[in-house]
């Protein structure tokens, strides 16, 4: 199903950095678009893990060894947001409603009241 062009402009620009998010957030506000909502929630959700392992990543920073195998870790897991980012945006651009893999589902659940 082909999403409509309000809620497909709202859920690319949702994509485009945070501020791009709030945007797309106040406007879907107003007038629900369903389409939107998904995309909203599905990058408040990678936004939220992005920042999760920085944070993880910055306590770690100083423990000698594991500090340094910790930010080796989230820098791979940060390449994992990265693509997972890459896929959401492919999918709002191409019009259809796909959850991320692995974690998109939860997202969608998670943030069900937006």
């Amino acid at each position: 199903m082909e999403m409509q062009e309000p809620g497909k402009t709202r859920a690319i620009v949702a994509h485009l950095t945070l501020i791009g998010w709030i945007i797309a957030l106040v406007q879907n506000g107003s007038d629900k678009n369903e389409d939107a909502s998904f995309y909203i929630r599905q990058m408040l959700g990678l936004f939220i893990l992005g920042i999760g392992i920085q944070i993880v990543s910055m306590i770690f920073a100083f423990v000698p060894f594991l500090g340094i195998l910790i930010y080796f870790i989230a820098m791979f897991a940060m390449l994992g947001v990265v693509g997972l980012w890459v896929y959401s945006l492919v999918s709002a651009i191409n019009g259809k409603k796909e959850p991320t893999p692995f974690i998109g589902g939860h997202f969608q659940k998670w943030f069900s009241g937006m």
